[in-house]
């Protein structure tokens, strides 16, 4: 394998903030998951693109764990940061932690790992930077993301051959 430029995981981090409105829950004044998904989904779209600087696709989600409820009202902090990169693809850790602002209370609400790709000027896969762990959880999840690599290629094997 040739080598490819490294950039630290923290080049990535991503921080987005929201205000949950009622607009955002359902029935339950919850949040709706599909929404949480959509703030996740340009959270890991931005910190892909910090990493590889070049236009990326999301490609696949998984290990989404909703953990606990969002309500009405609370603020959401959704950080992105990519822990593992293979040739032309980059996975990246997001995770949510909702806040009720008048006590100060704060719960990680969801956990999930995301795969973006790089695209060159025509839409084509292309070599991504690799990534170096700086901190502990990265260190960790940096370690433990070939296992997950596989696991997504034998899904999307599997799911072809349906």
């Amino acid at each position: 394998m040739e080598n490819k430029e490294m950039k630290n995981a923290s080049d990535s981090r991503t921080i987005m903030t929201q205000l949950i409105f009622p607009s955002d829950t359902n029935h339950h004044d919850t949040m709706f998951g599909g929404k949480l998904m959509e703030y996740m989904d340009k959270a890991a779209a931005i910190a892909a693109m910090r990493h590889a600087r070049m236009r990326v696709v999301t490609a696949s989600t998984d290990s989404l764990d909703f953990l606990a409820p969002i309500r009405v009202g609370e603020v959401i902090e959704i950080e992105a940061f990519v822990t593992w990169t293979s040739r032309s693809s980059m996975e990246i850790y997001v995770s949510v932690t909702s806040e009720n602002l008048y006590t100060g209370s704060r719960t990680v609400t969801v956990t999930a790992f995301f795969t973006f790709v790089g695209l060159d000027e025509h839409g084509k896969p292309v070599q991504v930077p690799g990534v170096q762990p700086e901190s502990e959880l990265e260190r960790t999840l940096h370690l433990s993301a070939p296992g997950r690599h596989q696991l997504r290629k034998k899904r999307k094997q599997d799911r072809i051959a349906d």
